[in-house]
Order: structure tokens, then C-alpha cells, then sequence
């Protein structure tokens, strides 16, 4: 879970407390208001320490609230829960009213394929403290590291405003055709040899190594801001404290993650005192969002919660006054309403519906309306009631099969793997040569790389080793966990799989059925094999695994434009099968 160090004294007076000093009394008093937050105190400050230099180290429960991971937002929600006032954001735009920009960022379609979405703003106003600078690299951090996979599909950069010529130009460009001096440099790189030389290329060219195209980002007479998601540049991207003016920008792969990233950071300043002014970014192609948008952009929709949901959640009936009452707690806008669709008896069902404050995008579902109710009135006003059943809990005969085959995987020299079931199109279609007719795509993703429900362990044991090439070979990995798939019988299936991968110059064919063999010896089980015409495997080097006259499986050497789409450069042997079918 995320873990933030916060200055006491910033983080009290931004929580309402008088002169920046905590006003709950006890440790105790403090952990209980930070659970609105689902927060508490993992470290007092040292008291010791000069009042302004002391420090809270904060952790965070809830991943699906990125507005929490900064000093701000998280004293934020502690002054509206405590009754303080819900702030307000006049500088947003919306799909029906674009704010005035004095600033424009242009988007070149170079950059489309690559990493295509751009959201920013400029804050200005008042002076960077070193309390203020340190928590904006740390928020920075935060949402990219965590939100943004590592940087994978959210970066940030800071950059003066003094010594840009606008607009601000965002492209694609050739990584061995352009050089700058990156910061904590002294010389100036190109971009290829930024990802071999410099410390941040380093820990970050597993993002742009393998493409053709990397972004790049300059003012209109060419000097270099950044080059994202890798590393800023030395005279424009270099932020210190004392600066007044700033440009903030966020990029990315998907422009609903980058927007709210961007509307997270600009909320958060603007508590902090700076002024936000808009900044137009023009596309050079389609967008969910059109070719023109000023960010901060508010894309969120409303969410409708009736009233005998909630009762069914909570277990207790509560009107829609003091619905509304406890989502205001939350700093969450709500109103009494009625649902379109009928209620049972043929009446439009009572309710309320909410809207996510603009530094939030984590209502997907009424269930999420509810949560936030349950919190602004407060758990312990709910009465508490003992369970009244009573259960025993033993293992199914899946999973203690599925423990059977872990061990004998790991006993075959394989490491054990573990990953999400959820991921994109891209990567489990697209990459894996697949036609995708039978994933499953989520009706209300969060975002695109958690917009499908996989249909195979293979893409998950491909992609770790896209990023392994640093480790010796030969690789050997493997997963035993759940598919689903659409079916014409029952509409979807979930079933166990295995799925085990080999990479190395001396694995092919007859090492992976070698492998095989002795899996199923071990489970003593008998199987046969034919001919295969799966896409993902090279032709005439792949079967089909028959148990009992059924396919259940699949195995092969890896077809080569496939490890390619990943940037693999060794041969790969992989084989995934049906684990349930084998009970």
C-alpha cells in the first residue's frame, strides 16, 4: 500500500487545524480521523526535530484514491470530513464548457502509436517552499510509480515557466536523432544513450528501449523540455526552490488515467495556495476527449444509488437527505433523484445521485456511492451485529490439485509467478497475435490496461519476460491460475489453468514436450498430442494436449512476430492447459 511523508506543520494547517498544529488530542483521536482516508499514522514526527523540518509518515489502504497520496489531498479529506468546506475548482473545463488558455501544447501525430495523450496547466502565485517542492516529486512519484505502473502508462514533469517559448510542442522522434543535457548531467545525450547511460534511463528504458518512436517534448524554438517518461532536461526541466511559475504536464497511454492524474495535482496546488490557469492541448488526431481539450478536464459521469440498495448494503435504512449529507462529508456533490429504470413494482426507484469531486474517478459502480456513505456517516454510528452463521473453511479439490502441480513445477527448476487477471487489449490480443473472440472486455474499466479479463495465462508469462533480458538464461517461469472466457452454452466460463514458459537459446520443441511428459507423469495421467494451428506458436511446431479425447491444452516453440510485438530476443517454448479438466 502507498506510504507518504507529509511536514507536520503544512499538513495540520491544511487540515484546518489553527497555526498548523494538530488539534486532536491523542494519537488515538488522530488514527480514528485519518480512517476517513483509510489512512493511518505508520510514524510519528519527532518532536525533537525543528517544528517546520518535522515529519508524519502516513500509509494509505485504498488504491483506487491516488488523490489521498500526496500532503494535500489527504489533509483535504480530513477538513471536509471534520465539517471544514468542500472546495471549489472554477478552472476546470468540461465536455460542455471549455475554460480561456493563454498556454497550448500541440500533440504531433508522430507520437500517436507511442505514447499519444498530453493533459496540463500552469500554477503560479507564490514561491516553491522546500517542504512544498520535496511533497511535489513525492506526489509525482506516487502517482507514477503506483497509478501510472512504474511509469508504464502515467509520467510527470515540472518546468519553468520563465524560459519556455510557447506553445509547447509534443512528438515523436528518432532516439539516436536528437540530444540534450538530462538532468544530473553534464553533457549533452541522445536518447538512446540516455536509456544505456544515465541512472533514470537505466531504471526506465524497459518502457522505450524496443520502439522505433520515443516522445519527446519542446518549446517552439526546439529546446527540449523532457524526454518521458525517462528524464527532464537540465536548463528548462530543472525546478527549484524559489520558483514561482510553473508548467506541469502529464503523459501517458490512456487519456482518462492522464487527466485525472493531471486534475490530482492541480487540486492539490490550488489548496496549497497557487493559482491554476488552463493550458489547450491540441490533438493532431482523435480523441475520446476531441482534437481540443483545456486541461484540467472533468470527464467523470454521475452515478445513481438507489435507497434500497443501500439498505441492502448496510443493513439499515437511511433517507436521501442523510445520503446526501454523508457523500458532502467526502467532499462528494450528491442530490436526491430518481433512477430511469422501474422499480419492482413499476415506480422509478428513490435514491441519490453523486458526482465524483474532480480529483476522483473511482465511482464505477453504485456499490462505490454506497462505500462513500458508509464512510461520511461514520462506521461506528452503524449498530454492530454478531454473525449468525457459522462455517468451517477447508480447501476445494482445485486448489489442492493446483498446490500438487506448484510443487512439481518447482521441483522441475520453474519459478513461480503471480499476476493480475485484468489487462488490456493490447497485450492479451493484439501482442499475443489473437482474434479476441472470446475475451471478455469490462462494460465499466477504470482504465484501458484493465479493460479485459484474460483468456489465457500465456500473455501474463510473456510479458514478465519481455522485461528479463538483464537475468541469465535460460528463464524458466510458470502460473497456475484462473481464465475466463466467453462460452455459447453458459455465456462465461472460469476455469484453472497452467501455464508454464521456457526462454533460452537452447530451448525448442522437444524441450518443452520433454517438460510435458514429465508433468504428466508425475499426475499420472495419459495423454496424446495433434497437430496445432494455434496462432501463437510457429506452424508444424505446435500440438494440441488431448486428455480423454478432449483438448485441454496447447504447447510450442513461441511464434517469432509475436516475440517481437514484446521485445523478446531469445526463443521461448510455452505450454498452458486446462487444470481442472485434469480432476
Amino acid at each position: 500500500m502507498p506510504k507518504i511523508e507529509v511536514n507536520e506543520k503544512a499538513f495540520f494547517t491544511l487540515a484546518g487545524c489553527p497555526g498548523g498544529k494538530n488539534k486532536w488530542n491523542t494519537r488515538d483521536e488522530f488514527e480514528r480521523a485519518l480512517g476517513c482516508a483509510k489512512a493511518e499514522l505508520d510514524e510519528d514526527s519527532d518532536k525533537n526535530l525543528p517544528e517546520e523540518e518535522r515529519i508524519l509518515k502516513i500509509e494509505l489502504n485504498d488504491t483506487n484514491r491516488p488523490d489521498l497520496w500526496g500532503t494535500a489531498g489527504c489533509a483535504r479529506q480530513l477538513k471536509v470530513y471534520d465539517g471544514g468546506k468542500t472546495p471549489d475548482y472554477p478552472f476546470f473545463s468540461s465536455a460542455g464548457k471549455l475554460q480561456s488558455a493563454k498556454h497550448k501544447v500541440v500533440v504531433e501525430k508522430s507520437v500517436q502509436k507511442v505514447r499519444p495523450y498530453l493533459a496540463g496547466f500552469v500554477a503560479s502565485g507564490r514561491a516553491i517552499s522546500d517542504p512544498m517542492l520535496r511533497d511535489m516529486i513525492q506526489t509525482q512519484e506516487k502517482l507514477a510509480w503506483n497509478f501510472g505502473r512504474k511509469r508504464r502508462t502515467i509520467s510527470m514533469g515540472l518546468y519553468r515557466i520563465s524560459i519556455i517559448k510557447w506553445p509547447i510542442i509534443y512528438k515523436g522522434v528518432d532516439p539516436g536523432s536528437v540530444s540534450f543535457v538530462p538532468l544530473q548531467w553534464d553533457s549533452p545525450l541522445t536518447l538512446r544513450e540516455i536509456l544505456k547511460q544515465h541512472p533514470k534511463g537505466k531504471e526506465y528504458a524497459f518502457i522505450q528501449e524496443h520502439e522505433p518512436i520515443h516522445p519527446l517534448l519542446t518549446d517552439s524554438t526546439g529546446g527540449v523540455l523532457s524526454y518521458p517518461p525517462i528524464i527532464n532536461s537540465a536548463d528548462l526541466g530543472a525546478v527549484q526552490v524559489g520558483d514561482t511559475d510553473l508548467f506541469v504536464e502529464l503523459t501517458g497511454t490512456d487519456q482518462a488515467s492522464v487527466t485525472l492524474a493531471a486534475s490530482i495535482v492541480a487540486c492539490d496546488l490550488a489548496d496549497n495556495g497557487f493559482t491554476i490557469e488552463p493550458v489547450e492541448v491540441e490533438y493532431q488526431y482523435d480523441t475520446s476527449f476531441g482534437k481540443t481539450c483545456v486541461t484540467p478536464y472533468y470527464f467523470q459521469e454521475p452515478v445513481f444509488c438507489s435507497l434500497s440498495r443501500i439498505e441492502k448494503y448496510l443493513g439499515e435504512r437511511i433517507d436521501a437527505a442523510g445520503c446526501v449529507q454523508a457523500l458532502a462529508r467526502m467532499g462528494v456533490r450528491a442530490e436526491e433523484a430518481d433512477d430511469t429504470e422501474r422499480g419492482a413494482k413499476g415506480s422509478a426507484e428513490s435514491g441519490v445521485r453523486a458526482w465524483p469531486p474532480e480529483y476522483r474517478n473511482d465511482f464505477l459502480h453504485a456499490a462505490d456511492v454506497m462505500e462513500d456513505i458508509m464512510m461520511g456517516r461514520g462506521l461506528d454510528t452503524f449498530k454492530p451485529e454478531r454473525p449468525r452463521d457459522f462455517t468451517v473453511g477447508r480447501l476445494g479439490p482445485v486448489t489442492v490439485f493446483s498446490r500438487r502441480i506448484k510443487e512439481i513445477m518447482i521441483g522441475m527448476g520453474y519459478q513461480e509467478m503471480i499476476y493480475n487477471y485484468l489487462g488490456s487489449r493490447k497485450d492479451l490480443v493484439e501482442k499475443m497475435r489473437g482474434d479476441g473472440a472470446a475475451i471478455i472486455r469490462i462494460s465499466n474499466p477504470m482504465t484501458e490496461n484493465y479493460e479485459y479479463v484474460r483468456d489465457s495465462v500465456l500473455a501474463s508469462l510473456v510479458q514478465s519476460e519481455s522485461v528479463s533480458g538483464h537475468a541469465a538464461y535460460p528463464h524458466r517461469i510458470f502460473e497456475t491460475g484462473k481464465i475466463a472466457r466467453l462460452d455459447d452454452d453458459s455465456g462465461t466460463v472460469t476455469r484453472q489453468y497452467l501455464g508454464f514458459l521456457e526462454a533460452g537459446a537452447e530451448t525448442n520443441f522437444n524441450v518443452i514436450a520433454a517438460e510435458l511428459h514429465t508433468l504428466f507423469y508425475y499426475l499420472a495421467r495419459e495423454y496424446d498430442v495433434e497437430e496445432s494451428g494455434d496462432s501463437r506458436f510457429i506452424p508444424g511446431r505446435a500440438a494440441a494436449i488431448l486428455y480423454k479425447n478432449k483438448t485441454i491444452g496447447v504447447f510450442g516453440e513461441l511464434h517469432p512476430e509475436l516475440l517481437e510485438n514484446w521485445g523478446i530476443t531469445v526463443p521461448c517454448t510455452a505450454c498452458e492447459l486446462d487444470a481442472e479438466a485434469l480432476l
